[in-house]
C-alpha cells in the first residue's frame, strides 16, 4: 500500500515540475526511443522516411509508446550496420546518478516508468535531479539549450 502510495505521490508531483513539450515528436528504431529531430540528421543511416503513426494507428509492436504518442509516433527502420548509436536504458540512467533502478525519468515531460525501456542517449540533454518528497528523479530535454 505504502508503494501504490508513493508512486501516486511521486507521479503527481512529478507531472507538476515536469509538464509535457507536445512540440516533441518521439520516433522509434529498433526498439530504442528517439525524437524526430535526432533522426533528422541521420537520412543516410536509415532505410527510406520515417512511417507517422497516431496513437489509434499503432501498430502491436509500438502499443507499449502509446504515451508518447500525443504528437505521433514515427517508426523508422536502420540501414544494416548503423544500428549501433549509443542507447541507454532508464534503469542505467537511473545508476549514473545513484538514483534506485526503477525511479521514473521523464523527457520533455514525458515519463519513463519501465526501467527496461531504452533511450537514445543523444535526446538526453539539460539534466536536472529534482527532488519532491524527499523522493530524487531525472528530468531532460531532447533540445539542446
Amino acid at each position: 500500500m505504502k508503494k501504490l502510495l508513493y508512486s501516486l505521490l511521486l507521479f503527481a508531483s512529478a507531472s507538476l515540475f515536469a509538464q509535457k513539450n507536445t512540440s516533441t515528436k518521439f520516433a522509434i528504431a529498433n526498439d530504442v526511443v528517439g525524437s524526430v529531430e535526432m533522426f533528422a540528421t541521420k537520412g543516410n543511416m536509415l532505410q527510406g522516411k520515417g512511417i507517422p503513426r497516431t496513437k489509434a494507428a499503432l501498430p502491436q509492436n509500438l502499443k507499449k509508446y502509446a504515451d508518447l504518442a500525443d504528437n505521433g509516433l514515427v517508426e523508422y527502420k536502420f540501414i544494416k550496420g548503423y544500428e549501433g548509436l549509443d542507447q541507454l536504458t532508464v534503469a542505467q540512467i537511473n545508476e549514473m546518478d545513484s538514483l534506485p533502478k526503477d525511479t521514473p525519468v521523464f523527457i520533455d515531460g514525458y515519463e519513463f516508468k519501465n526501467p527496461e525501456t531504452k533511450v537514445y542517449a543523444e535526446i538526453l540533454n539539460n539534466k536536472q535531479i529534482k527532488e519532491e518528497n524527499g523522493k530524487k528523479f531525472l528530468t531532460f530535454t531532447t533540445k539542446v539549450k
